[in-house]
């Protein structure tokens, strides 16, 4: 049995930050329903990468998820909502603030139907604010949080981080306060309103760069791959290519300066300790690291730094990093065959790792509307007539 079984989503997402919220739920067992608009279904329907047609991007934030069509502006769609809301524990939404409360389902509303249920939102910049109500990417919360002012080379313009990590932080976040919700009605029979803003959320993540500001004034700027706090910590060149290094203690300093036959630095006034080190790092220190790892291979310097439990990594490609061992050992690559596709997809498995359950994907993304009998028949016990009318009046 997975952790979250019997647990049941009403899932009107879209996008990225919404679907990778209730994918982690749907990964660990809770019953995730998508409702998507008939006929449209979710914009990442239309985002590439294609496999035979059908968006393997779509593929892997539903999978495990059932899915069904409902139009919520019509009359019809609303009275099928409100029969959906009352079998559920958890509704998820990404829409523009304040649209599921101009077609009637305020989280008021929804607990005059089901007092326990829990409402959780993703949005830009949340339900309060002068900017509530602006739509938003994972680009706008990476500009307006600081995170790209702090991205990037100095002599550089501020940059994106790669990955839409605006998006699946805030997803992960709404997954947690999901979690803790689910956890507090077991305890007291309440529901609860969930509000998860992308940009809080990554102002949330900027760690030293804000406690520089709210301790010392400071404004951080970009400094590459280097960490401000933390030195030598950064990307490096060797003979044949580039890795990266982390000296965290004063114990992995003195190694690395004995593996560079260079012990005269470790008691040197000027890199003595980890403070030190970073106000000389960019004048001196990584032309004294670099001077050293230039003359010698990866493969060497992997091998001596690891010996020596001095944290190391390869700059690996996304195949380098898809074939690697460790990844696969861990069962990072899962493969499920897609409807639609009709052939086998495969996409990154899910990291939360829970000993003696099964790692594996056990069902693919749903169709538009796969679900619709399924759903309206079993759950809500409605008759075949009424689901063909339904079909019919285009409200699924």
């Amino acid at each position: 049995m997975k952790p979250l079984e019997g647990v049941r989503v009403l899932d009107l997402t879209q996008a990225y930050s919404g679907p990778f919220c209730t994918m982690n739920l749907a990964d660990h067992g809770a019953e995730v329903i998508k409702i998507e608009r008939p006929g449209v279904g979710d914009q990442t329907r239309a985002w590439g990468p294609m496999l035979n047609h059908y968006s393997a991007y779509f593929g892997y934030i539903n999978r495990n998820k059932k899915g069904i069509t409902l139009d919520l502006r019509s009359e019809e769609g609303k009275e099928v909502f409100r029969d959906l809301l009352k079998t559920a524990d958890v509704v998820t939404e990404n829409y523009k603030v304040g649209t599921l409360e101009k077609l009637g389902f305020s989280y008021e509303e929804m607990k005059k139907i089901n007092p326990g249920i829990i409402y959780g939102s993703i949005s830009g910049f949340g339900l309060e604010g002068p900017l509530a109500k602006r739509p938003a990417y994972d680009i706008v919360a990476q500009a307006m949080s600081g995170m790209m002012s702090v991205t990037g080379f100095p002599d550089a313009p501020p940059t994106k981080i790669g990955p839409s990590i605006g998006d699946n932080y805030s997803g992960a976040y709404l997954c947690i306060g999901i979690l803790m919700a689910l956890y507090q009605r077991e305890r007291t029979g309440e529901g609860q309103r969930l509000d998860v803003a992308m940009v809080d959320t990554l102002f949330s993540v900027m760690e030293n760069f804000v406690m520089e500001y709210t301790v010392d004034g400071k404004i951080p700027h970009r400094a590459g791959n280097a960490d401000p706090s933390i030195a030598p910590f950064d990307s490096f060149e060797a003979k044949d290519g580039g890795f990266v290094m982390g000296c965290g203690t004063d114990k992995m300093w003195a190694s690395l300066c004995k593996i560079m036959g260079k012990e005269e630095l470790i008691d040197d006034p000027s890199y003595v300790t980890n403070l030190k080190r970073c106000d000389n790092y960019g004048s001196t220190l990584k032309d004294i690291v670099e001077s050293w790892s230039k003359e010698h291979e990866v493969a060497e310097i992997e091998e001596l730094l690891a010996a020596e439990g001095i944290p190391f990594g390869n700059i690996l490609n996304i195949k380098e990093a898809a074939e690697h061992p460790q990844l696969k050992g861990r069962n990072m690559l899962l493969s499920v065959f897609q409807p639609g596709a009709e052939e086998d997809m495969v996409m990154p498995g899910t990291p939360i790792k829970m000993h003696g359950k099964e790692d594996k994907i056990d069902k693919a993304s749903p169709q538009l509307g796969e679900d619709n009998e399924t759903i309206l028949g079993e759950l809500l016990g409605y008759s075949e007539e009424k689901i063909s009318s339904l079909k019919e009046n285009g409200v699924i």
